[in-house]
């Protein structure tokens, strides 16, 4: 009986090692599946539309704010580095999203309510020129802290 027990103890121990082990080999891997893209994806406390784009105002912390510059060719269908989406309404907040390519900026996506109503949209006044804020703009960087 003793010789039983000790057999079913070692039998319980040797399945109970094997079931945990089975995951680990059951991830298979393939090259070829993983995506060249990964994207960052920021909730937007402001949108302010301009005459040479969209400033983007986000948190980079928990009291930090900091702003990306959009140029306004980003989003025509030729340059294709900019896609504007409109949310449906509801709670949902606005958010831009970055894509990267092989590491590279490859475009951004800008999730906006259609209502100029709604409490992230922004005005900049026609008395503050930003024009070279959106020269030259190659990549959007989001920071954190």
């Amino acid at each position: 009986m003793e010789v039983d027990m000790r057999k079913l103890i070692i039998f319980v121990v040797f399945t109970a090692f094997l079931a945990a082990g089975l995951p680990v080999f059951a991830q298979d891997k393939k090259k070829g599946n993983d995506s060249e893209y990964y994207y960052v994806n920021v909730s937007l406390e402001k949108i302010f539309p301009y005459r040479n784009g969209y400033v983007v105002q986000y948190r980079k912390g928990v009291n930090q704010m900091d702003r990306a510059y959009l140029p306004m060719t980003w989003f025509s269908s030729s340059a294709g580095k900019g896609e504007i989406i409109t949310l449906p309404t509801g709670n949902t907040w606005p958010s831009l999203t970055v894509y990267y390519k092989n590491g590279e900026f490859s475009h951004v996506r800008l999730y906006v309510h259609h209502s100029e109503s709604h409490p992230t949209w922004g005005v900049v006044s026609q008395t503050v020129n930003l024009d070279s804020r959106f020269e030259d703009v190659e990549t959007v960087d989001i920071k954190f802290k």
